[in-house]
């Protein structure tokens, strides 16, 4: 059973069961992601208004600002949380998911994350268009975010950076 279980988490794990395991790492680095946004944007770098779905169901307060300073801040923000979990999430795709060695680790660490970069840009220019054209509260702007660099980062990750 537990040598099961370690094939489980090592590299040589059914394409399925990569995928799951893909998808938990996801999900871990994707709650990181927020957790950072929103305490980024709830202490340092306000980008919350209040009629924003976490202020009303946590019953907090925030300054009004204008949409192109919320949309700044909310950039900002996402990029310390896009640091702070796509560091988490090489790590752990590292260790459970994918097979290391296409390239050095470096070098795998910077593809790494130059391809979350381009998904991060392109998440965050949906997500600034959301909210300074489309009036779209920050919470649901940074939904979309998180949807379009999901779908990027797993093609990449697995065909391109790692062994698969």
């Amino acid at each position: 059973m537990i040598a099961h279980i370690r094939k489980q988490l090592g590299h040589d794990a059914h394409p399925l069961v990569q995928f799951l395991k893909y998808g938990i790492v996801g999900g871990l680095a994707t709650a990181t992601h927020i957790v950072a946004f929103f305490l980024c944007g709830w202490f340092f770098l306000p980008c919350l208004t209040q009629d924003d779905i976490v202020i009303r169901v946590l019953g907090l307060t925030v300054p009004a600002m204008s949409e192109s300073a919320r949309a700044w801040n909310a950039g900002w923000c996402n990029a310390l949380g896009f640091v702070v979990s796509n560091t988490f999430c090489y790590i752990l795709n590292r260790l459970f998911v994918f097979r290391p060695g296409k390239h050095h680790w470096a070098v795998e660490f910077m593809l790494f994350f130059a391809v979350s970069g381009v998904s991060m840009v392109i998440g965050t220019a949906i997500q600034t268009f959301l909210i300074t054209r489309q009036g779209l509260q920050t919470t649901l702007a940074f939904g979309a975010n998180i949807a379009c660099a999901l779908l990027i980062n797993y093609a990449m990750r697995k065909f391109v950076i790692f062994k698969g």
